[in-house]
């Protein structure tokens, strides 16, 4: 279902991603404890991950599950081990076995005492941050910070996460120094930096503690198993179904303020014509008449919950224009909330015209995006002719590509992690006509073959699959279909290598409640294999044509969980095989390697991933001022001679090529304006591998035009799609 677990790291809910949930801005701490419903849902996790009519692989809950869990926890609140040191890890090893009994009573104190002592670390290393912010720093000498502490041992005491802060706050400090910012300037800005973090950590609910918790005993089972809050399940299945019922707004948190981050095209908030991207909000009130209620220093979470509601409610927002100041006069809209589609993560599609070349016209080929694998189950069954769906949305852009009359199409599943896996299927048969997809192993051994039922085919022409190591799940299994029924080409890194099936179970299910008290289990139910036996686990998809590796599998992918399942294959079920590209693999690599040799973007993409490489290698970036500025004016004058380059070319120019240099600032940091503005630039960026792609599907469209012997050996004589070259 998603790509890699995120353990809710509660020191990211401070820096990490726009939407991050950060608290409120008073200096009263919540009091976190655990409640009642925590406890009933801790035994009913349980009971659901220990029985084997549920769970795909139960571990027995006994002592030493109740190790890892312990170790789980402790990592999932300092992952850096930044906070905590030996000692006090030491002083909770009396409950390195005594985990599994505080989830099967309910009793959890334990997670609330090691949770106490974590805020207490955090209070003491923010403290000692803003303190050193006093000071100047000597950035001439040969020290560096080793930012990669995920496999280092706690520090021995005090004194060592002194020395391990220090550098942090320097290598903050540096940044921001070497971006132009004047010694105030940079002390102003970490030490609110710091005392977001601390305030954010104050006011962490006891919802968010116990979610910790219970995902470090989810996670001890496997890695793709996970425990949702009741508002975290609802923010999880509205992003499965790419629609909500809102106004149709992105808000991101600014300091004490929470601000529009984005306009949803054609949503409510966008129609009224009043908001737009920067405006800070600072009151909520409910219908045209209801009393406002101030939501400054609000946790975004709380203020999203405000603002959401029923299709067809109203809701009254009172904001800061973004052109005024802080103190600016404030302006009043309603809205009326309706179903808002989410259209920044549906399937997009776009034409590359390749130009003509020696003894071959121009060619178009049509590509199709895709983020996610999304289907509104809910939707499906109260209309199953009207839902939000990739398989339908992809289908109608494969009506406009037929219309256009395009030469081939490329299906782009780069960082795709998945999604639902009736997608997978159902997607795969707009491709093939009728036939087994994947095959699914349940916990007792039966295994299920899910097919595409449906005569007849939406794209029977030339194909291509694009994909990378970020390409999980139902990305695997409709590229390994296409794969094994050789109807398409795979282009790019090998995959993911997830092949696990997982299944939302509503822990309110069994209580029949009213209202959600006690939230879901993603649950890893069953393994998937393909329809030629192997599975995608750990091994995932590997591409017919390869481009350099940028992620490596040591650091990126089901390779890197230590408890994931292992491979294994199971047989095969008869499926037609379309054609078989082995014979033209030669050539085209030959092909694609020598214009790759001359393609100037390739060239500097490969660079740029083995750079990267080498840098992420190291784990540490040095804290000798003259050594980093070298290399930034290093990376700024190749940004210059690209550019340069491009234009003399006659290449796209690279959009954001000035603004690619570190401004050593935290997303909340940023104008929000200006940042929004970058992220749209960023898609208009030149797309080396996205083109090649489409050279190497037409190089195959040639060749099998040209070769009438090897067009037999590759694309036999079969019924239905896959006749490429007539």
């Amino acid at each position: 279902m998603t790509l890699k677990k995120v353990p809710l790291l509660l020191l990211a809910l401070a820096l990490s991603t726009p939407l991050a949930l950060l608290a409120r801005g008073d200096s009263e701490a919540v009091t976190v404890a655990p409640t009642t419903d925590q406890s009933n849902t801790s035994k009913l996790v349980y009971g659901l991950l220990s029985d084997s009519r549920y769970a795909y692989r139960p571990r027995p809950l006994d002592d030493t599950l109740s190790q890892d869990v312990f170790k789980r926890y402790f990592e999932a609140l300092d992952g850096g081990k930044q906070f905590f040191t030996a000692a006090d890890v030491e002083r909770f090893a009396p409950y390195r076995t005594k985990m599994d009994d505080a989830i099967r009573s309910g009793d959890l104190a334990p997670a609330y005492e090691i949770f106490t002592v974590y805020k207490q670390r955090v209070g003491q290393r923010v403290a000692f941050a803003r303190a050193l912010l006093k000071q100047d720093f000597d950035f001439n000498g040969d020290e560096r910070w080793e930012y990669d502490r995920e496999d280092a041992p706690w520090a021995a005491d005090g004194k060592a996460l002194d020395a391990i802060w220090k550098k942090s706050v320097m290598n903050d400090w540096l940044r921001l120094k070497l971006a132009g910012k004047k010694s105030d300037d940079i002390r102003k800005t970490l030490d609110k930096r710091y005392a977001n973090l601390q305030r954010s950590i104050n006011e962490l609910k006891t919802e968010d503690v116990f979610q910790t918790f219970l995902n470090a005993y989810t996670s001890a089972i496997d890695p793709h198993t996970d425990y949702f809050t009741p508002r975290t399940a609802e923010n999880f299945n509205q992003s499965m179904s790419l629609s909500l019922e809102g106004i149709g707004a992105v808000l991101q948190r600014q300091d004490d303020l929470v601000a529009v981050r984005e306009i949803v095209p054609g949503g409510p908030a966008d129609l009224s014509g009043k908001l737009k991207v920067g405006d800070r909000i600072v009151a909520v009130g409910q219908g045209k008449s209801g009393p406002l209620t101030d939501v400054i220093g609000w946790r975004i979470d709380d203020v999203v919950a405000q603002i959401r509601g029923k299709k067809d409610t109203q809701v009254r927002i009172e904001y800061i224009p973004v052109e005024a100041g802080i103190d600016g006069k404030h302006a009043q809209v309603t809205i009326t909330r309706q179903k808002v589609k989410l259209e920044e993560q549906a399937a997009k599609a776009e034409t590359i015209t390749l130009p003509a070349s020696a003894g071959e016209a121009e060619r178009r080929i049509g590509v199709i995006k895709l983020p996610a694998f999304y289907q509104d189950f809910e939707g499906r069954r109260r209309n199953p002719n009207d839902f939000n769906s990739a398989t339908r949305d992809i289908a109608k852009l494969l009506v406009q590509f037929k219309a256009q009359g395009v030469d081939g199409v490329i299906m782009d599943l780069r960082n795709n992690g998945g999604g639902s896996l009736d997608e997978a299927v159902e997607l795969t048969g707009l491709f093939i006509d009728k036939g087994p997809v994947v095959q699914v192993r349940e916990s007792g051994g039966r295994v299920t073959v899910n097919s595409d039922r449906k005569t007849g085919v939406a794209w029977e022409g030339p194909l291509a699959v694009l994909i990378n190591r970020g390409s999980a799940s139902a990305s695997e299994i409709f590229a390994g279909a296409i794969q094994d029924y050789g109807r398409g080409l795979v282009i790019g890194e090998t995959s993911f290598g997830k092949g696990t099936v997982q299944n939302m179970v509503d822990l309110d299910r069994w209580p029949a409640n009213e209202a959600p008290r006690f939230g879901s289990v993603k649950l890893t139910i069953a393994q998937f294999f393909r329809v030629a036996g192997g599975s995608t686990q750990h091994k995932g998809v590997v591409p017919d044509i390869a481009f350099p590796v940028s992620v490596d599998a040591s650091e990126y992918g089901e390779s890197t969980y230590d408890n994931a399942l292992p491979w294994t294959r199971i047989a095969a079920v008869p499926h037609t095989q379309y054609g078989n590209f082995a014979p033209l693999l030669p050539r085209l690599e030959a092909l694609h390697a020598a214009r790759s040799a001359k393609d100037k973007e390739f060239q500097w993409w490969s660079e740029d991933v083995a750079q990267f490489r080498a840098e992420a290698a190291k784990k540490y970036v040095s804290l000798n001022e003259a050594e980093r500025r070298a290399e930034r004016d290093r990376q700024e004058v190749q940004r210059k001679q690209r550019q340069a380059e491009r234009k003399a070319l006659g290449l796209a120019l690279d959009p954001l090529a000035e603004d690619l240099a570190d401004d050593g600032l935290g997303a909340s940091e940023r104008d929000i304006v200006k940042d929004a503005q970058r992220e749209k630039l960023a898609d208009k960026r030149p797309d080396p591998l996205l083109r090649e792609s489409a050279a190497i599907l037409s190089d195959a469209i040639s060749v099998l035009g040209q070769d009438r012997k090897l067009s037999a050996q590759v694309l036999p004589d079969s019924p239905g799609p896959g006749l490429w070259a007539e």
